[in-house]
C-alpha cells in the first residue's frame, strides 16, 4: 500500500510539472508567433496576425492544473509553508499534539473541499459550461484537474493523519531548517 501511496504522489508531482512544461511550450510559441508577425510588419508593412487561439486560457488552466496536482507531492516533500518556528520550540508531546490538530484539520477541510469541487465540476458539466475565450472549453475539464489534485491531497493528509496515529513521524519532519540557528530545530546528518 505503501508504495501505491507513493507513486500517486510521484505521479501526481510528475502530471504538475508536465503542465508547468506545457505552460512554457505555449508562451514560447506565442512568443515565436508574436516576433513572426512583428518581422512581418517591418518587411511588409502589415501584420500576419499569428496567434494561438485562447492561449492565454490555455496557461490560466495549465498553470491551476499544474498548482492543484503538486499539492500532494509538495506536502510529502515538505515544501508547504508549516509553522516551524513555533513547533520547533514546543516540547515533543506539545508538538506531536499540534502536529495530529492541523494535520487532521487540514485533511478535513481538503476532503470538504474536494468534495465541493466535485459538485462544481459535476454541475459544471451537467449544464455544459464553457470558456468564454475564442476556443470555448467545457468548463469542467479544466475544473477536474482541480477535483484530481484535491483528492490526492486529501488522501496524502488521510496518509499523514494514519501515519501520525501509528507513532510514525510525518513525511515532511526534518525537512526544514533551524530557522533561528539557535540549534532548536532538528539536525540533520547526512
Amino acid at each position: 500500500m505503501r508504495a501505491l501511496l507513493d507513486n500517486l504522489y510521484r505521479w501526481s508531482g510528475a502530471l504538475a510539472a508536465a503542465f508547468v512544461v506545457a505552460i512554457c511550450l505555449v508562451v514560447a510559441a506565442q512568443v515565436m508567433l508574436n516576433l513572426i508577425d512583428r518581422l512581418a510588419t517591418l518587411f511588409t508593412g502589415g501584420a500576419i496576425g499569428l496567434t494561438i487561439p485562447s492561449y492565454s486560457d490555455f496557461t490560466g488552466f495549465f498553470l491551476a492544473a499544474a498548482s492543484f496536482l503538486a499539492l500532494a507531492y509538495t506536502l510529502r516533500a515538505g515544501g508547504h509553508i508549516r509553522v516551524s518556528l513555533l513547533l520547533q520550540h514546543l516540547p515533543p508531546r506539545a508538538r506531536r499534539l499540534a502536529e495530529f490538530w492541523s494535520v487532521g484539520l487540514a485533511a478535513l477541510t481538503s476532503g470538504y473541499f474536494a468534495w465541493y469541487t466535485a459538485r462544481l465540476t459535476y454541475e459544471s458539466f451537467i449544464y455544459n459550461d464553457l470558456s468564454p475565450g475564442m476556443v470555448a472549453v467545457p468548463i469542467w475539464i479544466p475544473q477536474a484537474s482541480m477535483l484530481v489534485g484535491l483528492a490526492v491531497l486529501t488522501i496524502a493528509l488521510v496518509d499523514e493523519f494514519v501515519g501520525l496515529c501509528q507513532g510514525r513521524e510525518p513525511s515532511y519532519a526534518g525537512k526544514d531548517e533551524d530557522l533561528l540557528g539557535d540549534g532548536g530545530g532538528q539536525e540533520r546528518h547526512s
